[in-house]
This record gives structure tokens, C-alpha cells and sequence, in this order.
């Protein structure tokens, strides 16, 4: 039994017709071509004398190569760590070192500038369309391939956190965690073989991998598979797809798009939008352009999913609906206990699909996952009398100012609503007399004459006023991951001094 591999990869071999598709709906690889492309790369992995248990980082731009590595990987009994592909040599190294990977695979075009790598693992290149030295070795291999005994518990991948706060943590994630979490989302999403989903997410992170492709994998739908987020792209797509995931960012961007509408997008069976809170501006324009309501989840590195709004029912805008079957959740106080409907407090959760802990960090495994199961998620949420989760912010951006409790997501509700604004973030700064002091930070609407007065306004109307930001500050653009989250660690460093 190898867990992942027989329920994910061994069924594709029996399977015809295309499972990556070009965005004009013709067949990039086929689902046969696949399991034996990941035969060829396990031969591969263990031909350079890998063994179980033994992890693979790499840092690879998309592409179906790199899927058939992860794959080739679960097959032989590897721990891949898929690596962001914006992060710089200094910060690979702590990973490559951290993890005590043997093997670390790149693009050809960056082999020379990451060899100083070598001090901690091989280092291979592998390129889409069979460049690099890997490629050559997996193309020479064979592609049968039995794969290595792996049960639920053991080890598949390591996903290191952004490290906003100290050192990266490599969560470990089993083969129970990934099936568990992959079967509970094709039945609450409904994915079936005759869905072909549009993928346009990185396969470095959660949402891309473990979410959309192991669905897809296990549902045996297909997937149009974009290299990136690209408009042009993603309209030529829509017309051939059923579904698609993505992050906020795409929607928005496509509802600049005049052509984005009814006739584009009408026919579509589902749209998921994740990694990153949704506007509720945004979930009401694109169903009126569209008559298409946004099913908004939530889920982190740790647990993979953990809410979703529901297929069928009512799906709340400014809300991540309700605990996915399997999945249990609580809102906390400071010592665990549960709290009562209607109050904020710490998310905590418990299943299947919660990781077994970080890698080598065992005060911080202890500091977050309790020893009766419980992971303590570091959101700030709120559950309402039906049951669905609404997250406030995260546990280290909330503001205390003057003894007082801030949730900046409260404070954002409200300058979001008001005319002109696009968006908002809002954080702490340090404050002489208070301890820190609200700040907001707010993109305008192009071409709007932003009323600074009329933000004002509507927060003194509607909000008390200790939770009034004591500074504006209007700009272009937040700043944001590649997940696009908005780096709000980036903007208290930024206004840490502005009431110095």
C-alpha cells in the first residue's frame, strides 16, 4: 500500500484522454502519459540512491515535469517541499539546510547561481519540455515503477510557513492529511470526471497542489493548465472549463476585463476563491456580472482545508462558511476554552487533515498543537447562529490601544464601504500614550477622488472611538505575497515610526 500514490496516480493509468489541457482545450498530457512520466521519475530518484523517507526540495517553475517529479516523489517514498519561486539563495539555503534534503532541484537557467547549494544536497535542473540534467536522466528511465509501502501516517511533504515572525517552520504533512482533506472536497464541491478545472495557481503552496491538482487527481476531472495568471489566458479558457480556483486577485483583475461576463463565464459550474480574504464588494460584482455567487473557503499550510461556503445553499459574502465534514472548530479565549456564538476569539481545530507538527521545532509544535489534537491557528474569528466562520484578523495583528481591543478587519468593513475606496489595511503602529495606535492604509478607487473626510465620517458613525485609525495614508497598491495576501508585517515595519 503506498496511501497517496494508489489513490491519486495509479488510477490514471486506466484512464483515457487528456488530463492537462492547453487553454484551447487540446490535450498537453494525456492521464497514461502522466503515471508513466512519474514512473520515469521515481526510476529516476532512486537511480541517484534516494531513499524512503529521504526529502526533495525544489524550486521549479510550473510545469507538468514538475507535477510528475511530485509524483515520482510520492511513488518512491519522498518527502517533497515544493519552494516559492520568489525566494532568493539566502533563504533557500536555510531550507535546503533545515530540512536535510538530498536532493534539490532548479531550473536550468538558475543551476549556476544556486550551485553554492551543493554544500547541503545534489543539485539537478529540471525544465519544462525536458531540458536539464534530471530530465535527461528521468527521460532514459523506465516507466514501470512499483511504489514504495507508505502508510496514512507517514511522512509525504514539508510546506515551510512565510516566517513572518522568525525562522520559516516546515510542516509536516501525511499521507492521511492530504487523502483525507482531497476526499472531503470532491464530495462538498461535487467534482466529478466530466469537470475540467482551469488551474492558474502555483504548485508551490497549498491551494494550487494540495487543493486543486489532488482534487482534480482524485475526481479524475481534467485541468486546462495555465503556467500562470494571465487575463488573455484565462478568457481564451473559461468557455472550455467548469470551474475554477483561484485567489482574490484573479477575480478582480477579471472583472476589469470589459469582455468578462455572462456570455464568458455563465455556463461555469463553480468558482473558488481562497488564500486570501475576499472583499464583499467584490463577491456582489462579479454576480451581477456574471449571475455566478463566489464560494469562499479558508484554510492554511498546516490543515489544508478547514471551511467552505456550501455548494448548495446559501453562500455568505465576507464570510469563509462552515467546518468542512471531518473538520472540527471552535472559536477560543486565551486558555481554549470555547467561547460563546457571536464573540471573537482564537480559531482552533481539530481532524484529519491537521499536520503532526513542524519539522525540528518541538517548542513550536507544543506552543500550537495541543496533545489532545487541537491546533491552535493563530486566526481571530467568529461564529454566527448558523453556524458559519467569519475571520477578524489574524491573532498577531491585533491591535490593543490604550487597553483596549482592535480587530483591524472591523475597522477595514467600514472604510471599504466607503465611496471611492478600492480597498484597505489596517494596522498597529507604536504609540507614545497608548501603546500603538491604529493606522489605515487605503487604496483609492482609479480614477476616484478619494474624501479622506468622508471616511472619517462614516467610522465616527459607525464605529467607537478608541478603533478610529489616528493616521491615512492613501497609495497605489498594498503590498502582497504571491498568494496575495496583503504583507501587513511589511506595513507595521513601514509605519512603526509615524507617531514617533
Amino acid at each position: 500500500m503506498n496511501v497517496l500514490y494508489d489513490a491519486l496516480i495509479a488510477p490514471c493509468a486506466g484512464r483515457e484522454g487528456g488530463f492537462l489541457l492547453r487553454p484551447d482545450g487540446s490535450v498537453l498530457l494525456g492521464y497514461a502519459e502522466f503515471a508513466e512520466a512519474v514512473g520515469r521519475h521515481a526510476n529516476a530518484l532512486v537511480s541517484l540512491g534516494l531513499e524512503p523517507g529521504d526529502r526533495v526540495a525544489m524550486q521549479l517553475e510550473k510545469s507538468p515535469e514538475m507535477l510528475a517529479l511530485i509524483g515520482g516523489c510520492i511513488a518512491a517514498g519522498l518527502v517533497f517541499l515544493p519552494l516559492n519561486t520568489g525566494y532568493p539563495a539566502a533563504e533557500l539555503e536555510y531550507f535546503v539546510e533545515n530540512s536535510g534534503a538530498r536532493l534539490f532541484l532548479c531550473d536550468p537557467a538558475d543551476r549556476e547561481a544556486l550551485a553554492a547549494l551543493e554544500q547541503f544536497a545534489r543539485v539537478e535542473s529540471l525544465g519544462p519540455g525536458g531540458a536539464g540534467s534530471f530530465a535527461t536522466l528521468a527521460e532514459g528511465c523506465t516507466p514501470g515503477f512499483v511504489p514504495v509501502e507508505r502508510g496514512p501516517d507517514d511522512l509525504a511533504a514539508f510546506l515551510y510557513t512565510s516566517g513572518t515572525t522568525g525562522r520559516s517552520k516546515g510542516a509536516m504533512i501525511s499521507h492521511r492529511n492530504l487523502l483525507s482533506n482531497a476526499r472531503v472536497l470532491v464530495e462538498y464541491w461535487q467534482f466529478t470526471g466530466d469537470d475540467v478545472l482551469l488551474h492558474a495557481l502555483p504548485i508551490f503552496h497549498t491551494h494550487g497542489l494540495f487543493v486543486a491538482t489532488n482534487v482534480a487527481l482524485l475526481a479524475g476531472a481534467r485541468m486546462i493548465w495555465l503556467p500562470k495568471f494571465e487575463v488573455e489566458a484565462v478568457l481564451e479558457a473559461l468557455p472550455k472549463a467548469t470551474s475554477m480556483m483561484g485567489v482574490p486577485t484573479f477575480y478582480t483583475r477579471l472583472l476589469e476585463e470589459a469582455r468578462f461576463g455572462r456570455e464568458v463565464a455563465g455556463h461555469m459550474r463553480l468558482f473558488i476563491s481562497g488564500s486570501a480574504p475576499m472583499l464583499e464588494e467584490t463577491h456582489r460584482q462579479f454576480e451581477a456580472r456574471t449571475g455566478q455567487r463566489i464560494l469562499e473557503r479558508y484554510g492554511m499550510t498546516e490543515t489544508n482545508m478547514l471551511t467552505s461556503n456550501p455548494y448548495e445553499g446559501e453562500r455568505v459574502a465576507g464570510t469563509v462558511g462552515l467546518p468542512l465534514p471531518g473538520v472540527e472548530l471552535k472559536v477560543c479565549d486565551g486558555d481554549g476554552r470555547a467561547l460563546p456564538d457571536g464573540e471573537v476569539g482564537m480559531i482552533e481545530v481539530r481532524g484529519e487533515n491537521v499536520f503532526g507538527g513542524y519539522w525540528q521545532m518541538p517548542e513550536k509544535t507544543a506552543a500550537e498543537l495541543r496533545p489532545d489534537g487541537w491546533f491552535i491557528t493563530g486566526d481571530m474569528g467568529v461564529i454566527d447562529a448558523r453556524g458559519y466562520v467569519s475571520i477578524v484578523g489574524r491573532g498577531k495583528d491585533l491591535i490593543i490601544s490604550g487597553g483596549y481591543n482592535i480587530y483591524p478587519k472591523e475597522v477595514e468593513a467600514v472604510i471599504d464601504d466607503c465611496p471611492g475606496v478600492l480597498e484597505s489595511a489596517v494596522v498597529g503602529a507604536p504609540h507614545g500614550d497608548f501603546g500603538e495606535s491604529p493606522v489605515a492604509v487605503i487604496v483609492a478607487e482609479p480614477g476616484a477622488e478619494l474624501d479622506l473626510g468622508a471616511v472619517q465620517a462614516a467610522l465616527g458613525e459607525k464605529l467607537a472611538r478608541f478603533k478610529h485609525p489616528r493616521h491615512f495614508d492613501l497609495v497605489e497598491a498594498l503590498p502582497r505575497n504571491t498568494m496575495g495576501k496583503v504583507q501587513k508585517a511589511a506595513l507595521r515595519e513601514r509605519y512603526r515610526e509615524v507617531f514617533a
